[in-house]
């Protein structure tokens, strides 16, 4: 199967960032600095269950076969 590797139907990893966007995105404040952002994205990912992990990972075969199925266009991945 040729498909870009930075796809994100195939890239697990991207559902975990945006699961860290989103809660960036729950704070009141901007962060000041970068360094407050950093130590933001460090308090959120640690907070990210391994059960969540772990599901991204049993969904590789639906991923792939939805990315076979679509011909490379949209999945509701």
């Amino acid at each position: 199967m040729v498909w870009s590797p930075q796809s994100p139907d195939l890239n697990p990893i991207e559902q975990l960032w945006t699961c860290v966007k989103k809660k960036l995105g729950e704070y009141e404040n901007h962060p000041l600095s970068i360094h407050e952002l950093r130590k933001r994205i460090d308090i959120e990912w640690k907070k990210i269950p391994a059960s969540v992990c772990q599901n991204l990972v049993d969904s590789m075969p639906r991923r792939v076969q939805a990315v076979l199925r679509a011909k490379g266009g949209y999945t509701k991945y």
